[in-house]
């Protein structure tokens, strides 16, 4: 029996122990909360956003799978890390593109942790040819790039975020109007949400109807790289 989306206020709560306790002993000992409290909570949640989802693009998967899915793994990857600590003290959820095998593809994105919460929508990061792709097509249509990230209603909950080159990339005109969005290496959107949001069921609404205003932003980009929206 699958249980209904209530909140992540004991998923916080764990996640605030867990920054206090980052060891492997310590997280072997709670792995049971862990599950209880922070991972069916994290499924429920994304099977509640399933048909959420569906109506701003049905590309875009709600796998409420434990590994493989739209529940990002708590373990760090620290090979190359200066902090060695074993497990990350967020919880992230992303609904990838069906098209995507990995966080590269346009996306969007829940982040949760003690003291605060955001949603994002983009592209991070994303690989050399679907970068040319995206700032090709914002060159090719500029009026309508400007259209997407300019738009009041997108502009009240949204920001656009990420990286961005200092010097023009090659084969663009410096003296370009859109220079600035062509500089950028990542093309992403970031919206805060209040942290006390996460604690109810209330949430699935409140990330629904955020991400339904990037649907023309995604749009775009499945445009530019030549894949469904």
């Amino acid at each position: 029996m699958t249980s209904e989306f209530k909140g992540f206020g004991p998923a916080l709560r764990f996640l605030e122990d867990l920054a206090e306790n980052n060891e492997r002993a310590w997280f072997e000992e709670n792995k049971a909360r862990y599950e209880a409290d922070v991972r069916e909570p994290a499924r429920a949640f994304v099977r509640a956003m399933a048909p959420r989802l569906a109506k701003v693009s049905r590309q875009f998967l709600a796998d409420d799978r434990k590994v493989g899915g739209s529940i990002m793994r708590i373990h760090k990857d620290v090979r190359f890390a200066k902090d060695k600590t074993p497990y990350k003290t967020n919880l992230g959820i992303q609904f990838r593109h069906r098209t995507g095998k990995d966080v590269h593809a346009p996306g969007l994105y829940v982040h949760i942790q003690p003291g605060t919460m955001f949603l994002g929508a983009g592209m991070w990061r994303p690989e050399p040819e679907a970068l040319q792709g995206l700032r090709a097509a914002i060159a090719a249509s500029p009026s309508k790039w400007r259209k997407v990230v300019d738009d009041p209603a997108l502009l009240r909950h949204w920001r656009q975020a990420g990286a961005a080159l200092k010097r023009p990339p090659r084969g663009f005109d410096a003296n370009h109007p859109l220079i600035e969005d062509l500089k950028r290496t990542d093309f992403i959107l970031d919206a805060p949400v209040k942290l006390a949001e996460a604690k109810s069921a209330r949430l699935v609404a409140v990330v629904a109807d955020a991400f339904a205003l990037t649907a023309p932003y995604l749009r775009f980009q499945c445009s530019a790289l030549k894949i469904d929206f």
